[in-house]
């Protein structure tokens, strides 16, 4: 999921490659959710399906062709969620012609999306001292997105794995020592663009310019990989996490994008 997100904002993708996921095919997981990320593919359209929420009840499902997905197809993509025990299912970020099929399969709008993008020229400085996390620090870094997100859209272990993986070279960056993480931020790059995954600050530590300066590191990292430029998507009424990112130089792209989503 193409966070992407400063404070109360979704983490959908604007566009990235996906996560690498297991072929389709035997049932590979147990009922009442995926345990592994699953693609399913028929005659040149895929998709992604995996669990949205840690409670195994939602499903995240995202094309990963380069094509618009038919209404038969997202058919059948429920049809699997629907054997293995979801009620619920949500998209990932979707552009306006990405959202036909799922609309004719009866999906509805969940979210609308600002879609911005950083030529990675002007970038804000690093004025905190941010650390690569450990392994051990993967809970902390829940627990800060679970208070900086509404609980819609918080991370469980699945999610942040799926974000740590959904682009060939990753950036992951936290900010804290031992028990007391207060900010993190992943960003990734494939294709020659760079993707603001997500990022959290603790509300007890906003209003010191950590935000700011996640973004910047992250924005310096895509620069020394040859990124061209650097997306990122929240929601139109997040206006803090839009603040901070004109702030950090981005600008809105006029097409916006959409998270979809219907029950099963």
């Amino acid at each position: 999921m193409t966070g992407a997100v400063s404070r109360r904002s979704t983490s959908k993708r604007p566009g990235p490659p996906c996560a690498p996921a297991a072929a389709g095919g035997d049932d590979g997981g147990e009922k009442g959710g995926v345990a592994e990320p699953e693609t399913i593919e028929q005659r040149g359209e895929r998709a992604r399906l995996a669990s949205w929420r840690s409670d195994g009840q939602v499903a995240h499902l995202s094309p990963t062709a380069m094509r618009p997905l038919s209404a038969d197809f997202v058919g059948s993509c429920l049809d699997r969620l629907r054997a293995r025990g979801f009620t619920f299912v949500v998209t990932s970020a979707l552009s306006e012609a990405e959202c036909s099929g799922f609309l004719r399969a009866g999906f509805d709008v969940q979210e609308e999306l600002e879609l911005l993008a950083h030529d990675l020229n002007a970038i804000p400085g690093v004025d905190h001292r941010l650390r690569r996390p450990r392994r051990g620090d993967r809970p902390r870094v829940l627990a800060v997105d679970s208070v900086a997100f509404d609980s819609f859209w918080r991370l469980h272990q699945g999610g942040l794995e799926d974000a740590l993986g959904a682009t060939p070279a990753v950036r992951f960056r936290v900010h804290g020592r031992g028990d007391r993480l207060d900010a993190y931020v992943i960003g990734g790059r494939g294709a020659g663009t760079g993707y603001v995954q997500r990022l959290a600050v603790d509300p007890a530590a906003r209003g010191r310019g950590l935000g700011r300066s996640l973004v910047g590191d992250v924005l310096r990292w895509m620069r020394r990989r040859g990124a061209a430029r650097a997306l990122v998507n929240t929601q139109q009424t997040n206006e803090a996490a839009l603040a901070l990112y004109r702030a950090c130089g981005f600008r809105v792209l006029p097409e916006g994008l959409r998270v979809l989503a219907r029950a099963l």
